[in-house]
């Protein structure tokens, strides 16, 4: 029997750019908006289910959730930014969403590392105690400011639909706008007067969650006229 010798023909240098070509996304306005919306509707999903776990006393894993939370807003942040600079309008309300998930970035990560470790030294050594509690007032501070900006974001948006759309879309639009307006002006009062400026009031965080799923949903629509 005859030897056959095989010999495999490896891909040239065009053929290996072409098949990497093939695999990138092309990353237009309307889909990276698209992917924007979902991921805010994600993050008011998860809210509320940690809000309503929390309320109801249920034990859960939060260093789990919070991370999660975590990756969500870099891609919030990556996404609502390559939004931001491909809009032809509103690129102040896209600005707003990208930089609000930088924020809610590093009020989850000091969630995640220094909570723990301060809270434990402030239970070892009473004279920690008020560094453990300046850290959990900057970690709030960062989540109303970034709030401030999701709420902002909604308002912006929230008229934007009011004023172009008709029946649903407007009463949508308008909805949305002052739940922005609420959570603008709730989060913006505790930044300046203090945690304790509403009192045992939720309004600050249930008006910006509902703010954050109002303007997912704003934004799968809005996409249609490249905002």
């Amino acid at each position: 029997m005859a030897n056959v010798t095989e010999t495999t023909k490896l891909p040239n240098a065009d053929e290996w750019v072409n098949t990497i070509r093939g695999l990138q996304l092309d990353y237009t306005f309307q889909r990276t908006a698209k992917i924007t919306a979902g991921l805010l509707i994600a993050i008011a999903v998860t809210q509320a289910v940690y809000t309503a776990l929390y309320i109801a006393e249920v034990d859960i894993n939060r260093g789990l959730l919070w991370g999660a939370e975590g990756i969500l807003f870099v891609a919030i942040a990556a996404f609502a930014g390559g939004a931001m600079v491909q809009s032809k309008r509103f690129a102040v309300g896209w600005s707003a969403i990208a930089f609000s998930a930088v924020l809610n970035v590093v009020q989850v990560g000091v969630g995640l590392t220094m909570f723990g470790p301060f809270r434990e030294g402030a239970e070892s050594l009473d004279a920690l105690a008020p560094l453990a509690g300046a850290v959990v007032a900057f970690s709030f501070f960062v989540y109303n400011a970034a709030k401030v900006l999701l709420a902002f974001a909604a308002l912006i948006f929230g008229l934007a639909k009011m004023n172009a759309s008709v029946g649903g879309g407007k009463a949508l639009g308008a909805v949305t706008a002052i739940v922005g307006a609420v959570a603008l002006a709730s989060n913006a009062a505790i930044m300046v007067l203090g945690r304790g400026a509403l009192g045992q009031l939720p309004i600050s965080g249930g008006s910006g969650v509902l703010a954050t799923l109002l303007l997912g949903l704003i934004l799968v629509s809005a996409t249609r006229d490249n905002d």
